[in-house]
């Protein structure tokens, strides 16, 4: 049985009092970590606006890179007098690149989960509809809440993920590369309430960070040193795979699903290369021998299983609807392991398999859906959009940070 792991027992992570900027990726130790005044507030006294010119080389625009300045100062309890105006603030921000560090952000152990995966693998959808079920169904079934640590998260949710996919039911755009210019994370604080053994209430938090990449990137030497530090910060990957550019599974594709050869094409694009590059990076960080286990948790997702003809999930796992019961049921997740573990193999993509198992002290096959039904003329289809499993990865991240328990409902 696999053993929930805390952030002080994560081989290579930064220590226990650092804070990684979730916009640079940068490490800081906490008495790093600048202020930034409160400015002017109608006839209150405190500083005016000036040009940061750090932030504004990171987002390459000058737009909104005018705020009142920012500070040194050991600050108590997360707060510090402005040593021009003398106004309190508890605006903090990073050093580096003087993006704000949220306070809910800089005060719960941060977990960097990047998701990555080839074009086409659903990344954009899959992250829209994780969080709208982790702000609703989920989060309920949790006794968690999901709030947004900025205004820059809401409103990217809203703009780029909500309002388009679950809204409007339009499906998402391929992401864009990061060359374009620097991509912003979504940051939220994930707080779950649960019982002591004396029944008393306990509240655990974490901030966690979501920064999704474009398939290109991890081969464009223009953003490789964005990619290495956010790859190199990272606690925890989730690989989605879009099972139809498995050569082996195309045959068991339903006919209503467009023939999908984007793998075929263009072999950078090929899951295993993908993460094979992945995992090039993490060892640079890692520093470990040649074939010594990464010990940095990786979830691999089979995405769009509802493309697959019924006959092959019915009477599977994968058909199974979880439990819902608030804990993870590690019965259901070895046996969910195992079928996309067999399906790899009879697709003859048995080496992607082999490979994570060489290179990873630990990782975990999922199947998910994000829409829950093929799309019809870019457009979700008429069923709207029911995800199935689409949590599933998450939770057992959540488990391995020792913030979900695991049972075994059929035995010890």
């Amino acid at each position: 049985m696999t053993r929930p792991l805390s952030r002080v027992g994560l081989p290579g992570a930064p220590s226990r009092q650092a804070v990684t900027c979730p916009y640079c990726f940068a490490s800081v130790a906490p008495q790093r970590i600048l202020f930034r005044c409160r400015g002017q507030a109608g006839r209150t006294r405190g500083c005016a606006p000036v040009l940061d010119e750090v932030l504004a080389a990171y987002t390459g625009s000058t737009a909104g890179a005018s705020l009142p300045p920012v500070f040194a100062a050991p600050g108590r309890r997360g707060r510090a007098d402005c040593p021009d105006c003398g106004r309190p603030t508890g605006n903090r921000a990073c050093p580096e690149c003087h993006n704000g560090l949220p306070a809910a952000y800089c005060d719960s152990p941060g977990r960097i989960v990047a998701l990555v995966g080839a074009k086409n693998a659903g990344k954009s959808t899959y992250i829209a509809v994780l969080l709208h079920e982790l702000m609703n169904r989920v989060g309920t079934e949790l006794d968690a809440s999901l709030v947004a640590c900025d205004d820059r998260t809401i409103e990217r949710y809203k703009r780029d993920f909500a309002r388009p996919l679950l809204e409007e039911r339009r499906l998402l755009p391929t992401t864009a590369s990061a060359a374009t210019g620097p991509r912003e994370p979504l940051v939220y604080l994930l707080t779950r309430t649960r019982r002591t053994r004396f029944a008393r209430a306990r509240n655990d938090s974490l901030a966690l960070v979501l920064f999704d990449t474009a398939g290109e990137d991890l081969r464009s030497r223009e953003v490789t040193d964005l990619h290495l530090r956010y790859l190199e910060a990272a606690d925890a990957i989730i690989f989605l795979v879009d099972p139809l550019e498995l050569p082996g599974a195309r045959a068991g594709a339903a006919d209503a699903v467009p023939d999908a050869r984007g793998a075929a094409d263009d072999p950078d694009s090929e899951p295993l290369n993908v993460i094979a590059r992945v995992t090039e990076a993490l060892r640079q960080r890692h520093g470990t021998r040649p074939g010594e286990p990464l010990p940095v948790p990786v979830a691999v997702a089979l995405t769009k299983i509802d493309a697959l003809r019924p006959e092959l999930l019915r009477q599977s796992a994968l058909h199974r609807t979880r439990s819902g019961s608030g804990v993870l049921d590690l019965d259901d997740r070895d046996a969910v392991h195992e079928q996309v573990r067999a399906l790899l193999h009879e697709w003859q993509a048995g080496q992607l398999d082999t490979y994570l198992g060489q290179q990873y002290a630990e990782h975990a096959l999922f199947g998910l859906s994000a829409l829950g039904g093929i799309p019809e003329d870019g457009r979700v289809g008429t069923g709207g959009v029911r995800p199935h499993r689409a949590e599933d990865p998450l939770l057992w991240l959540l488990y391995r940070f020792g913030m979900l328990d695991g049972v075994r409902p059929g035995g010890p």
